[in-house]
Order: C-alpha cells, then structure tokens, then sequence
C-alpha cells in the first residue's frame, strides 16, 4: 500500500534522496511537529523528504500525557487564542482527522471540602470553547457535579473520608501519542513524502543538510529549496541562535486495578499551590498514568530523559492525597519524562513559560518552528510550512489537513474493538494475518508484523517502545524482547 513505511522503502528512498535531486522541503525531525509539517507540505502538493535521526516519535512526542487538550489550563492563565486554538484542534482531530485515536475521556475533580465553585467556572468556560469550537455535545458532554455515591462508582478507589462529591467534566484522549505521529508520517508517505529515520543531520544550511546514515555509516546530502528544523528539545543543536528552556513533564506507570481507577481519569489539586493539577490517566490496557511534573532542566539534551526520585515522591504524594490507599514507590511499574521544547523566558517555574508555538528565521533561513503543543501539531506545521512558500516563494495549494483523515480514519470493517481502537480501518487487515500468539498482555504477533512491513519498525526497539509501547514497563519488555527478536528474525 502507498502509506506503508518499511526497510525495503527506506532504502530506495534514501537512494532517490541522495542522488542529487532537490526537494521542495526537507524537514528535520520525526515527532509530531516534524511529521504534521511533511503532510502539510506534501499536501499542497510540494515534494517533501523528512530526515529522522532515530525513530518516528522518538522524542518528546511519545513522553506525553496521551491528552488532546481544549485549553482549560490556558484559560486560567488568560490564554484565550492559545484555549481557543486548541479547543479547535481537539475537534478536528476528534471529528475529521483522527477520529479512531482519540476519545472523549471522562475527568473527575475529587471534592474534599473545597465547593468548587471556581474549578467549575473553569469547566463551564472550556465548554464555551468546546461549543465556540463545534465540537458536539454528544462527543465531549457538558460538565456537571456529581454526589459523593456516583464519585465513587465512576473511581472506587477514592478516598471515602470527608469526600463531598465531584466534578465531572470531558476532554480528548489519544489512544497513544507515538501511534498519532504514525499516522501523520505514514499519511504524508501516501501522497509522496520521503520519510527517512536513521538519518542524523550533522550541518543544516538554508539549503538543505548533510546527514549520516547510521545503519550503514555512510554519509550523504539532501539538497532542498526550503529547510524547517523540527527538532523540538534538540532545534537548537542544529540553528544555533535558537534558545529554548525544555522543561521536564514526569509520569508514573501503575496498575489500575490496585489503585481503583479505570475508565475515568481523576484531576487533582496540588496541595499548596493555585492552579496547578496532577492527573490519574487511565490507559486500554488496565494500567494508569501518574502525572505530570513541570520542571525546568538545565545542560545537555540527552535522547532519552530520566525520572529522578523527587518527581516520583511528589507525584506518589499528591495522588495519595485522594485515594484510600497510600501509594509507595514498589507500585511504579515505570515512568517516563518528556521535555518540552519551550522558548527560553524570564519564568523561573515551567509552567511561567508560555506554550505559544513560534516560527523563526535563521540568518541562513532555515525556518525552526518550537514551543507549542501536542494538541496544536497542525496548527504549527500550518504555520511553518506557510512561512517556507512565503520565503522561498514555492508554488503551492492552500492548506488542507484540516478535513484531510489520517490513515485509519473512516468507517472500518469487522475487527476487535482492541485492534480497532488502534488501527481504525486497518484493523480487520491487521487481524487478517493470523498470528494470534501472545507476545505481552494482548498484543500478538500479527502486530509486530504490521509493524515491521506497514509502519516503519527497523528493529525490535521500535516495536518494543514506540509501536505498541510494551516498553513503558521494564518488566514487561524484558519478557517481550526476545519473542519480538524472533519474530524480527524470521518475518514469518
């Protein structure tokens, strides 16, 4: 199929690429930023090869919280535009674009005392957005309070003492962040876009990159008439007079059965602080997700960020501070961190720094594009890839992913509700192949062989940690790696 990613098309690609041709747009970076650029750009009907140094959703893009936010938080910070923004893109990709990855997420506040009458202003104001938006009703219901009996039939595992009720508001949650970017990178692949992992860029220029190949250890040239560096956390390596402030977001893997969450997520106070929640996230596959910290680091980016023992203590606390049962360090099962490629600024927390994406222009013009959101990805390759035909002045069609549908999208045919709630339209083909043998929980090999000849995975770390996520629990991958070798091995 056109939209499938593999080795085999790789290396033709990287061939074509490397011969001499000169493309309309290189792209730098695999995230979701870098992948939403590729489609928008191939789109308007511009040739378009992206370079990806490591995998699809290498980075920051798969360290998510899994939110598609309506800017609720940026309302409380007197955001508007940036709320209004993403309010709109959280129903575009809930209604046209994405509709099989992401669903609407019931969220409870605990109430222990507190009316909250301001935190229910705040969810009556992000329905105003949610309905500004033309998002229905019947995907993300208004907000309401709840009695303390229906607080706990939605989370039993609430604390019982003192609770006084709830309040129950929706917001948009992907099935997975990494599997959004995929179907970005793969859409783009379908209408012609070069999507080229394993090709680290050592020089960009305004004229487009000299890269390695770090499969072979060959290195190559891909000349372009305009360059946007999306790189996130790592931009500024590649345009020196890009300054960011990455901050640290920190989440938590633990059973949810333990704690007595499930379907719905829980949004919790920060003991001593104004404005500031954590979250309980409940995920497909029984477990949930603790988080988020905001902190802002210092020093060398490294590939993969650390979870260090304050956030976990401060994350365990606070989501203690609701639940019957205290939370200790033996019930992480995992956790991963992110860093948010923010614009450097005075702020002297994470969260001062403010999450408005930019698109700027280097003395060599090369366009980087920064800051931002998950939830904006389309928004922000909009705007990059409008800046590169304004700057170059490239023929091209106006912008169309907005009603654009990514691949999976659409009515599909008979398959698991699990498979379809991942594959959308591909799922019944995904089943098709027949291998039902458990690889870990529920995810089987027909799976690792989708992954490897449809979606990209070169090796057992791309299926292990951005394909199905098994990686997210150390235990669980270490029992995983060797079936999915094998099955890598033999392609059967």
């Amino acid at each position: 199929m056109s939209t499938s990613l593999n080795a085999a098309r790789r290396t033709a690609e990287l061939a074509e690429v490397a011969s001499g041709e000169v493309v309309d747009l290189l792209v730098v970076g695999g995230g979701v930023t870098g992948a939403g650029v590729a489609l928008d750009a191939a789109a308007r009907g511009l040739s378009v090869c992206l370079l990806e140094a490591h995998d699809l959703a290498f980075g920051t893009s798969r360290w998510s919280s899994k939110l598609v936010h309506g800017g609720l938080r940026y309302l409380a910070q007197g955001e508007l535009g940036l709320a209004h923004e993403s309010a709109v893109e959280r129903g575009i990709l809930m209604t046209r674009t994405a509709p099989h990855l992401v669903r609407a997420l019931p969220q409870l506040v605990p109430l222990f005392g507190d009316r909250g009458t301001r935190i229910m202003a705040g969810f009556r104001a992000g329905d105003l957005l949610r309905r500004a938006a033309r998002t229905p009703g019947s995907l993300l219901p208004p907000p309401r309070r709840v009695p303390a009996a229906e607080a706990l039939a939605l989370a039993p595992g609430l604390r019982r003492a003192g609770l006084r009720g709830g309040l129950l508001g929706f917001d948009g949650q992907l099935v997975d962040d990494a599997r959004l970017v995929l179907a970005l990178a793969r859409t783009a692949a379908g209408l012609g876009a070069r999507v080229i992992t394993r090709a680290e860029v050592t020089t960009l220029t305004g004229q487009g990159a000299q890269a390695v190949d770090t499969l072979s250890g060959n290195h190559f040239e891909v000349h372009a008439r305009s360059v946007v560096n999306a790189a996130g956390v790592w931009s500024g390596q590649l345009v020196d007079s890009v300054r960011l402030r990455p901050s640290r977001g920190s989440h938590l893997v633990l059973d949810g059965g333990a704690l007595g969450v499930h379907g719905t997520s829980l949004t919790m106070p920060v003991p001593g602080e104004r404005n500031r929640y954590a979250l309980v996230l409940p995920q497909q596959d029984g477990r949930v997700y603790v988080g988020l910290t905001d902190e802002l680091v210092d020093g060398p980016v490294p590939d993969v960020p650390e979870v260090p023992e304050s956030d976990v203590d401060f994350l365990l606390s606070v989501a203690s501070s609701v639940l019957e049962r205290e939370l200790v360090p033996s019930d992480v099962l995992g956790a991963f961190a992110g860093l948010r490629p923010l614009l450097a600024g005075t702020g002297v927390q994470g969260a001062d720094l403010s999450r408005k994406h930019a698109v700027l222009t280097s003395s060599e013009k090369v366009l980087t594009v920064v800051g931002g959101k998950l939830t904006t990805y389309r928004r922000m390759a909009a705007d990059a890839v409008d800046a590169a035909v304004a700057l170059h002045g490239l023929t091209a069609g106006p912008c169309r992913t907005r009603n654009l549908p990514l691949v999976g999208a659409g009515t599909a045919a008979a398959a698991p509700a699990r498979l379809l709630a991942k594959y959308g339209t591909e799922a019944a083909a995904v089943a098709a192949l027949d291998r039902p043998e458990r690889v870990s929980g529920d995810i089987t090999a027909a799976e690792v062989l989708w992954a490897v000849r449809h979606e990209g995975a070169l090796d057992a770390d791309d299926v292990l940690d951005r394909r199905t996520r098994i990686g997210l629990v150390p235990a669980d991958r270490a029992a995983a790696e060797p079936v999915v070798a094998e099955l890598l091995a033999t392609r059967a």
